[in-house]
């Protein structure tokens, strides 16, 4: 039974699978506009196609970034897929360039699908150092002429920034296409789109979405004809997020700026204190001057924050006590700081280094930590009298 009495200023979820038609010249005008697959239609038709929990989500999600567009799909791995499918052509070069410093995820995906299932022509860019150098990037790009470059502004697990509005233009120079995930700096340090990249993906999963408790992506636009071509490829592989998950992420939005910079401010605060501790060997957080990418972050983000994430390598003689040291670290602060294999969450989790991407860094006693929104001087407190624990 419906009730006419109920008001609420939020948005009913709608879990419809397809949508009520009342006679044949609505429908009939619903498939017709669905040709131009319109971001707001006028007319649901089913919710694989657009759901009106999702796109009240994705409006939020373009006042954020200040996009024309955003579509949201089921997870970061699915926006990365239609992200990238949607410059993919038959009969084309398909040519596209990674910087090597990026999520492993993405690594992945490029090699365990577009390199083996698509056959895509995948190049790489690595840094000369602890950074890139954009006199090698232009020199690359003019031997090589990619159609797509794809590169993140802060990387993982290592923080190395680099000059993003730079790399756009020399990108643009060459004629390629640019996509940015945005992940780690998020649309409160930098906007992309405003410095002319294609395309804007970020796992929403972390610091949008905040909580540790939902999956999500999104791919973000002006290009209109972009947007076409997202929406037919995310309606035909299905790339959906539920309206359930929509109507949850609207609130969770909501506190975004608020919970982002509360993670820069405690980011910046234990990453100092680290850095004078006479158990840390290193610290890497690109808002210290010592970091090699601190003036490009500092450039790049115009000095509002430097993110929510703090790499840092615990001392030892030797490799195995290294190691050691950072194994016991993550027991003593296990009731307060939780290993847990993503970022973002409002609360402080840890990942170590070397279990988990292999000896590609030279680090055994790193540990990648996600600093989340707790009181700062109990954040330091606990890792302090952890530290305190195995000298």
């Amino acid at each position: 039974m419906k009730s006419k009495n109920v008001k609420s200023t939020r948005t009913p979820i709608y879990k419809d699978s397809g949508f009520l038609f009342e006679d044949i010249p609505t429908i009939q005008k619903a498939f017709t506009d669905e040709i131009n697959h319109p971001h707001s239609p006028e007319h649901y038709i089913y919710s694989r196609y657009r759901n009106p929990n999702v796109v009240e989500a994705e409006e939020q999600l373009m006042k954020i970034e200040g996009a024309k567009w955003a579509l949201l799909t089921q997870s970061g791995q699915a926006a990365l897929d239609v992200a990238l499918s949607i410059f993919q052509q038959k009969d084309k070069p398909n040519r596209w360039l990674f910087f090597t410093e990026i999520y492993g995820g993405t690594n992945s995906f490029i090699d365990k699908v577009l390199v083996a299932r698509r056959g895509i022509e995948v190049l790489r860019f690595a840094p000369k150092g602890d950074s890139y150098s954009l006199d090698d990037f232009d020199n690359f790009m003019e031997e090589k002429k990619p159609e797509i470059v794809f590169f993140e502004a802060l990387s993982n697990p290592m923080l190395i920034a680099l000059d993003g509005d730079a790399v756009i233009r020399i990108a643009k120079k060459h004629g390629a296409k640019v996509i940015v995930d945005n992940t780690f700096a998020t649309a409160m340090l930098w906007k992309p789109l405003e410095s002319g990249a294609n395309l804007v993906y970020q796992s929403v999963t972390k610091y949008l979405a905040g909580h540790g408790n939902l999956s999500a992506g999104a791919v973000l636009g002006n290009d209109p004809e972009l947007l076409k071509s997202a929406i037919e490829y995310r309606k035909w592989v299905g790339h959906m997020l539920s309206p359930d998950d929509a109507y949850r992420l609207v609130d969770m939005l909501k506190t975004f700026e608020m919970r982002f910079s509360r993670h820069c401010q405690n980011a910046f605060a234990i990453a100092n204190y680290l850095n004078s501790h006479p158990l840390i060997e290193k610290v890497l957080y690109p808002g210290l001057e010592s970091h090699p990418t601190h003036i490009e972050a500092y450039k790049l983000f115009k000095g509002k924050g430097f993110g929510g994430m703090v790499t840092f390598d615990i001392k030892g003689y030797s490799r195995e006590e290294k190691a050691q040291r950072c194994n016991l670290f993550i027991h003593q602060v296990a009731d307060y700081i939780h290993l847990i294999p993503t970022l973002g969450d409002a609360d402080t989790i840890l990942m170590p280094v070397e279990p988990v991407w292999g000896d590609r860094y030279p680090f055994p006693g790193m540990i990648r930590l996600s600093v989340g929104i707790e009181d700062q001087k109990e954040l330091i407190t606990v890792i302090g009298n952890a530290l305190d624990a195995i000298k």
